[in-house]
């Protein structure tokens, strides 16, 4: 394989990627159905259910970066679904003035839970 120089950013749950000369993404990764796994030093790979075979490897400028890497990965489609339940919760409430959630019996707190990541 060889190796290419990328500029990578996270927005949401895609993992955009670009060439280091030029400002318009030249791929994107979405973030759905995918294992984020720790390869050797520095390097971890995102790879799909869909497709096992293809997997995206990236090697970092350290240990370190490539933990935060990995977290941040892992966490952006499980915030993707929180960040939309809260939308559409909230839209429903405006419209029908009932908290469609309440009938299964989550709480307030339990969403705000959610919303303070421990440190």
């Amino acid at each position: 394989a060889v190796l290419k120089k990328r500029l990578v950013k996270l927005v949401v749950n895609f993992l955009f990627y670009f060439r280091t000369d030029e400002a318009e993404p030249i791929g994107a990764l979405l973030l759905e159905h995918c294992r984020i796994t720790k390869e050797e030093e520095n390097v971890f790979s995102i790879s799909f259910i869909e497709e096992p075979e293809r997997k995206y490897c990236f090697e970092c400028d350290s240990e370190e970066q490539c933990q935060e890497w990995i977290e941040a990965l892992k966490r952006a489609s499980y915030e993707f679904m929180r960040r939309s339940l809260i939308f559409y919760r909230n839209e429903i409430q405006k419209m029908t003035g009932k908290d469609p959630l309440e009938q299964y019996g989550i709480s307030e707190e339990a969403r705000f839970q959610l919303a303070t990541r421990k440190q």
